[in-house]
Formats: C-alpha cells, sequence, structure tokens
C-alpha cells in the first residue's frame, strides 16, 4: 500500500470456489392407494421437474375469490346517523308540542280560577248589597189619610 513501506503489502490468499453436487435422479415411486370418499379429497397428481425429479401431492384447485355483493349507494352507518337525526327532530318536535300544550292548559286553569274568582265575588257582593235586607232609612207605611180643612189625620 505505502511505496515506501515493503513490510505494509498484503499478502494475497488463495481463493477456493465450491460447485454444488447435483443429485442423482430417483425413481418415481408410485403414491400408495388409499380408500377414500371421491369428492371429499382432490386427486393425487404428480409433476415431473426439469432436473427429472417427482414431485407427487395433491390437486388443489385454485382459491375462489367470494362472490362481490354489491355495495349499497349509501353505507349503514350513515343510514343510521340519518335516520337517528330525524328520531331526534321528531323528539323534539313532540317536546315543544307538548310544551305548547302545558303552557296552553295552565293559561286555561288560570283562566278559570279568574273567572271562578269574579262569579264567587259578584255572588258575594250581591249578597251583601242586596236591598232584601236591613236598610238604614225610616220605612213609611202610607195609608189611607182623611184630609180635612187642609189638615192632615193619618
Amino acid at each position: 500500500m505505502y511505496p515506501d513501506h515493503t513490510h505494509d503489502v498484503p499478502v494475497q490468499q488463495a481463493v477456493e470456489v465450491h460447485q454444488p453436487t447435483p443429485l442423482p435422479p430417483t425413481v418415481p415411486v408410485p403414491a400408495p392407494v388409499v380408500p377414500v370418499q371421491s369428492g371429499t379429497v382432490p386427486a393425487v397428481a404428480s409433476v415431473v421437474l426439469p432436473d427429472g425429479r417427482v414431485v407427487i401431492g395433491y390437486a388443489i384447485d385454485p382459491a375462489r375469490p367470494e362472490p362481490v355483493t354489491a355495495k349499497p349507494a349509501v353505507s349503514r352507518a350513515a343510514v343510521n346517523v340519518a335516520l337517528g337525526g330525524v328520531g331526534f327532530l321528531a323528539v323534539c318536535g313532540g317536546l315543544i308540542l307538548l310544551t305548547s300544550f302545558i303552557a296552553a292548559l295552565t293559561a286555561f286553569i288560570s283562566q278559570l280560577i279568574v273567572l271562578a274568582a269574579v262569579i264567587f265575588g259578584g255572588w258575594i257582593a250581591v249578597q251583601l248589597f242586596s236591598t232584601s235586607g236591613h236598610q238604614g232609612g225610616t220605612t213609611v207605611n202610607i195609608r189611607r189619610a182623611v184630609i180635612k180643612r187642609n189638615h192632615f189625620h193619618g
């Protein structure tokens, strides 16, 4: 590395290259026959690889995607929120009607109380100030009188 120093020169080492050892081809072994019901277990399949090896296994049907259901134009959550809003408005409208009804009923009852007081007070006033009772003046009974010579005899 350094031209002035000869002891700093790195020593090269030999590199060994390893090649993979190929496996000898195997003789295909027939699959054991197991009695099974048809339709429950897929058929046994064998595949020959390019190097001559045979792979034995069950054939698997490709995964079928589930049928896509048509999504509604509006989500269920949006529909639920809208229905909740309509219900809330209905309740608020009902509460407004209820409070209006209570206010009208209160006004009606108070008017009935005032009317009863006026009628009862009038009845009491008639009883107090009626002419059938005792009066504070003098009662004069006028009888047939005889008037002689401008003189009244009663």
